[in-house]
């Protein structure tokens, strides 16, 4: 019937190697053939030299005509061939090749692990350079920002939008919490914010803060301040959003449907990790200049 598509023959590894193995033997014997043919011609013809013309017949090797150790000759090359078609190929084929060179690599293979094994034995190294660190991702560990629809987050270490709901919706998650955040983060509140635990991240030793703000030099160690909180939560800049991501569970991001000029951007929601759960689209108006979604993701 029309539109019917026929169905297509995959051919398997398995099944090409025994085509191209076929096709080879064919090749060999074709050529065994032709070596046969032209022993047999050039026999008829020594033989045909030697009797009817009449050539060679005084010439003897060891009391016998010069032809028969021609036709001896040509007789030795054939059974070369035959026995190179036929048994050399057989024992001595692809699959031998294949095996010899499997031989040779498992010895390099086994001389290589036994010098590794002298040279570590005679120059040791510490176990966290041998193992992998794998990344552990913290439950309820939530990233929360509001990011443009070109992923901008700011400029110049301040927001580029007031939206006084995306205010509460961040005051309403944060609360009783503790927040993570870079040192330029923490610097552009003013003063630190109510009912939130705050641990700044800050490469500099001596970073002056005020009373009850944690300084931490990594997020590692952030993290681990962070330990007894059931869902801490990671509220910028760029790096420690980018630094974070591989460590959190969720993402609370408020989307801001325009684009805008910045510096910091947050990092891009690969999707095959990152399932949406709940979108909610709020329009814009008198107290909001732009319309906006609150998306959350949950890791997958």
């Amino acid at each position: 019937m029309f539109g019917k598509k026929r169905p297509v023959n995959k051919i398997d590894k398995e099944q090409l190697e025994l085509i191209e193995t076929s096709q080879r033997r064919i090749k060999q014997k074709k050529r065994l053939y032709y070596h046969f043919v032209i022993f047999l011609i050039g026999a008829l013809f020594l033989i045909f030299l030697n009797t009817v013309i009449g050539l060679g017949e005084q010439t003897k090797i060891w009391g016998l005509d010069w032809f028969v150790f021609a036709i001896f000759a040509w007789l030795f090359l054939f059974v070369f061939h035959l026995f190179n078609v036929f048994i050399t190929h057989k024992f001595m084929g692809k699959a031998w090749e294949d095996a010899q060179l499997n031989k040779l690599v498992a010895k390099q293979k086994e001389r290589i692990s036994k010098l590794q094994a002298e040279v570590e034995k005679e120059y040791p190294l510490e176990a966290t350079t041998l193992i992998e660190k794998k990344t552990k991702v913290h439950k309820n560990l939530t990233l929360i920002a509001a990011a443009a629809e070109n992923d901008v987050i700011g400029k110049d270490n301040q927001l580029i939008w007031h939206l006084s709901d995306d205010l509460k919706r961040f005051k309403s998650l944060t609360s009783n919490h503790c927040i993570i955040m870079g040192r330029k983060t923490f610097q552009s509140f003013g003063k630190p914010l109510p009912n939130r635990t705050h641990i700044v991240i800050s490469r500099q030793q001596n970073f002056s803060v005020p009373s009850g703000v944690i300084v931490v030099h990594n997020l590692e160690d952030a993290l681990d301040a962070a330990k007894n909180d059931s869902q801490p939560f990671i509220i910028g800049g760029g790096e420690i959003y980018k630094q974070a991501m591989p460590y959190a569970d969720k993402i609370e991001l408020t989307r801001v449907h325009e684009r805008f000029d910045g510096d910091t951007f947050f990092p891009k929601i690969d999707t095959s990790v990152w399932t949406e759960i709940q979108n909610i689209f709020n329009d814009k108006d008198e107290n909001h200049k732009h319309s906006f979604s609150f998306i959350t993701y949950q890791r997958r």
